[in-house]
């Protein structure tokens, strides 16, 4: 994606240093936030600085990378227990360990050999974006109103991403869409995230807060609605952000289709069913504070809830293959019951 003229990906490598766009400081300002060391790329995993299924994915592969680099290789275990690291950062997203998994095994070979690998990884995270939005283009009319939830878009993924990516590509084809985005609350990824990337690309987007989905449906103004997803069981249940199971059921109860836009890499081969995904448990200051720049510009939090209260705060739902229309990929659109999606993964990766 262009920015002020200029091309960025989310998150890329120079030599020992792993760089990204720091999501914390959007929309109010676009920094590039450096990582010297794999331990500070955990910890802009952990806190958000980099988020999003691929965009994840892809910080964990350079972190694995910068470890084989800076760790001591006398002693086997300092690698093993930066793995360890890297992987507790985010423990629902499956691209994270997909990348970690494949850099490792890389970097028993060689240091250079990660180094590649994490570059090849990110690399792959693009090209599975470009064509998850080429097949998912195929679902959009003359004109189309979409429903997202949470930032499935460039920002999450190292380009293009999933739930935005058929949008992007919908509109260079010359059709007309209109972008509904839930402000996504507690973080607003929606409102923050998603909302600046449609108006840098010129998009028509209106953000809605996540209550109103079902007044909007209910008034037959959304068309399709499609989301992203950060682990998918083999049985076609998915985890995402929360709040996208209401979204499903809803569309079910309204009949619009639902989509689930990811690459096959976010599909766990050893998760047979969403009973089997951890789901993250964030902190509650998430819901019971607000974040802010002041008059001066200068990003401050504030408490927006009753004084001694606590707060539930899962950052991830499961919704059943049952409520999922299908789910997009870089190889084509998938249907999205248990009993169909094994197989047809098992004869994806046979063929590849």
């Amino acid at each position: 994606m262009n920015v002020n003229g200029k091309y960025y990906q989310t998150v890329w490598m120079e030599g020992e240093h792993v760089l990204m766009i720091h999501q914390n400081k959007l929309p109010w300002s676009f920094e590039i936030h450096t990582c010297t060391t794999y331990q500070q790329t955990c910890d802009a995993i952990r806190t958000m600085i980099v988020r999003g299924a691929g965009a994840i994915g892809a910080a964990a592969g350079f972190a694995m990378a910068q470890a084989f680099i800076q760790t001591d290789d006398a002693n086997p275990e300092n690698i093993v227990n930066a793995k360890r690291l890297i992987e507790g950062t985010r423990p629902t997203a499956r691209n994270l360990f997909y990348a970690v998994e494949k850099v490792f095994a890389a970097g028993l070979v060689s240091v250079e050999n990660a180094v590649a690998e994490a570059r090849m990884v990110a690399q792959k995270d693009i090209e599975d974006s470009r064509n998850i939005g080429l097949f998912g283009s195929q679902l959009f009319g003359a004109r189309t109103r979409v429903l997202t939830h949470c930032n499935a878009g460039w920002l999450a993924f190292v380009d293009y991403g999933t739930a935005l990516s058929p949008i992007y590509t919908a509109c260079d084809q010359g059709k007309k869409v209109f972008v509904y985005v839930d402000e996504t609350r507690p973080r607003g990824q929606g409102a923050r995230l998603t909302a600046w990337e449609l108006h840098n690309e010129q998009i028509d987007h209106q953000i809605i807060p996540d209550t109103a989905a079902a007044t909007l449906m209910a008034e037959g103004k959304v068309d399709l609605i499609i989301t992203g997803a950060d682990r998918i069981a083999c049985n076609g249940d998915t985890a995402n952000k929360i709040g996208t199971l209401d979204r499903a059921i809803l569309a079910a109860y309204y009949k619009i289709p639902f989509y689930i836009a990811a690459p096959t890499s976010t599909i766990d081969q050893q998760c047979d069913t969403g009973e089997d995904i951890e789901i993250e448990h964030r902190s509650e200051e998430e819901v019971l504070f607000q974040e802010g720049p002041d008059a001066e510009g200068i990003l401050r939090k504030i408490k927006v809830a009753s004084e001694g209260s606590t707060a539930f705060n899962p950052a991830f739902d499961i919704t059943p293959s049952k409520l999922i229309t299908g789910i997009i990929t870089e190889k084509g659109i998938l249907k999205a019951q248990g009993r169909i999606i094994r197989p047809m993964m098992k004869k994806l990766y046979k063929n590849n």
